[in-house]
Formats: C-alpha cells, sequence, structure tokens
C-alpha cells in the first residue's frame, strides 16, 4: 500500500465510507486536531515519567484513535435501530471515563490544594502537559461545534472534557514529582 494516493490533490479527503469532503471540513478539523493531541501524549509518554503514566497514556492514546474513528464516520453512516439515530460509539465506553477520574482523583490526594491558577511551566515535561491540555480544549470545542451541525456520540465529548482535566493534573503531578516550581498566577491589584 502506497502512502500517498493523490486522491486528495484536489483539496478534498474521504470519510469513512467514502464520502467525500473538503479538507477544512469541520469534521476533518475534528479528528486532526485529536490526532495532534495524540502527538502530544506521545510526547509526554517519551519523557522519564513513571511507568504508570506510561501505561495510562498509551491507554489513551488508543481511546483518541477510537475517537479520531468516531469522528471520522459521516451521521449517514450511524447505526439506525427501531428507526431512530444511534450514533455509534465504537467502543468508548463509560469506563473509559472512569479511568480518568480515579486517575485524577488518585494524583489530586498526592498534591497540595489548588489555591490559585498556575502558570503553565516549570519543566519541560509539565509544559508538553499543558501544551496537551490546551490541544485537548480545542479538541473538545471543535467537537461541540461539529456536534452543534452534525450529532456524534455524547461520550466522546465528555471524554475529551475530562482528558483535559487529566492532562492538567497530571502536569501538576509531575511538577510534584520532579519537584519542579509550580508558579502561580496571582494578579496584580
Amino acid at each position: 500500500m502506497k502512502i500517498y494516493t493523490k486522491t486528495g490533490d484536489s483539496g478534498t479527503t474521504a470519510l469513512f465510507g467514502g464520502t467525500r469532503v473538503p479538507k477544512d471540513h469541520i469534521r476533518i478539523e475534528s479528528y486532526g486536531t485529536v490526532d495532534e493531541l495524540n502527538s502530544h501524549i506521545g510526547l509526554i509518554r517519551d519523557q522519564e515519567i513513571n511507568l504508570h503514566y506510561k501505561v495510562i497514556l498509551i491507554e489513551i492514546q488508543d481511546r483518541l484513535f477510537t475517537i479520531g474513528a468516531i469522528l471520522a464516520t459521516p451521521p449517514e453512516k450511524t447505526v439506525k435501530k427501531n428507526g431512530e439515530l444511534r450514533l455509534q460509539n465504537l467502543g468508548i465506553i463509560d469506563s473509559d471515563i472512569e479511568l480518568l477520574e480515579t486517575e485524577i482523583d488518585a494524583m489530586e490526594e498526592a498534591l497540595p490544594n489548588l489555591t490559585h491558577f498556575v502558570l503553565p511551566g516549570g519543566h519541560t515535561t509539565v509544559s508538553y502537559c499543558h501544551i496537551a491540555r490546551c490541544v485537548c480544549r480545542r479538541a473538545e470545542r471543535i467537537a461541540v461545534h461539529l456536534d452543534h451541525n452534525e450529532p456524534i456520540a455524547e461520550i466522546v465529548i465528555k471524554y475529551l472534557n475530562r482528558l483535559s482535566d487529566y492532562l492538567f493534573v497530571l502536569a501538576r503531578k509531575l511538577s510534584n514529582d520532579l519537584k519542579a516550581d509550580e508558579a502561580k498566577w496571582i494578579p496584580r491589584k
């Protein structure tokens, strides 16, 4: 299989099922941003961090590939059951969100209470987490925008929302683990 097909040379691309859309279509922007997020998470996973975090991050990357597949599926390719439209989740389930929540809770137990906004930075690995968090928030916003135009499975938006929370807490936990300064944002008076 060749990597180039030349079918996108005119500025269109195919969704699952063969429907062609412009490359700047909101659906393409949506799963493209999830792909970008996945790459940033790979960068975090490549850092010298606890093996447990690496295991969780690879699980997250797998879920993001699934979310990309969901977002690449146009509404006309969704399942109809008893005449009612059922949006496919292709394997994203509540326990995927519960895993993120469990991990967030465990990390927060080992952290001081958050009393201020935190400025991103302090250590390169921590900064990678904050970049991934920001890309995740963008992916969530684009998925919401897509959902306003073409419904997507609700669990996708919920997962992205919880994942951004996880990435924020992971940044704080890694700051703590790496003994990096966590700079607080204190507004001018």
